[in-house]
């Protein structure tokens, strides 16, 4: 039997921005880290890596396609990795979909990659992690799960990622921190907060010395 794999012409990606961003008080897609809103951050770091990228949002952004949620009520993380393989399942030769977040500006350049090296089965699902702590909305996801998301979206009232995770077949992959001029950098580091914002700021100066 042959080998499972994927490569980039099997993988989509879809920035989810669809939050509600009560923390930050704004939205956070067009948030400025520098000269460049979050979002251009993210679709920059992220379009090399697959073979198409869009945005789960609610509006337009950034001259590529954007998704709204097809399931209402703003249900969580996980109506936007809904809406992702739902999208994905529609385009030519796409069996997967990555999700990225939109505040997580400086994630791997190798993340799908990484994660598709990971991925041993047409079923199975990679997540990221780094310092001993997962990140499942960085996920390679097969679109055929997407009627077994909503499903389950419908009846979990708690709608937490890693419960979903636990009714399937799950890879986590490890990465490492990315040494700066300042220090190692988490590069799953979030924005939620205006401190967190200017904490990013010092970030992308280190990364760019």
């Amino acid at each position: 039997m042959a080998e499972f794999s994927l490569d980039r012409s099997d993988i989509a990606g879809v920035v989810l921005a669809g939050g509600r961003s009560q923390r930050m008080g704004r939205d956070k897609s067009g948030v400025m880290l520098g000269a460049e809103s979050l979002l251009h951050h993210v679709l920059d770091r992220l379009s090399p890596q697959v073979f198409s990228v869009a945005v789960n949002a609610d509006a337009r952004a950034e001259n590529v396609p954007v998704i709204p949620d097809r399931i209402p009520g703003k249900a969580g993380p996980m109506a936007g990795i809904h809406a992702a393989m739902t999208y994905a399942s529609g385009l030519p030769k796409v069996s997967h979909v990555v999700t990225v977040s939109v505040d997580c500006p400086f994630f791997p350049a190798d993340l799908v990659a990484r994660l598709a090296a990971a991925v041993e089965r047409p079923s199975q699902i990679a997540i990221a992690s780094s310092e001993g702590r997962s990140h499942p909305v960085f996920g390679l996801w097969p679109v055929t799960l997407a009627a077994d998301l909503e499903a389950w979206i419908a009846t979990d009232e708690k709608r937490r990622v890693r419960d979903f995770l636990l009714r399937h077949d799950v890879t986590e992959v490890a990465f490492p921190l990315h040494p700066t001029r300042a220090s190692l950098l988490d590069p799953f580091f979030n924005i939620n907060t205006p401190d967190d914002l200017v904490e990013a700021e010092r970030w992308l100066e280190a990364l760019r010395a």
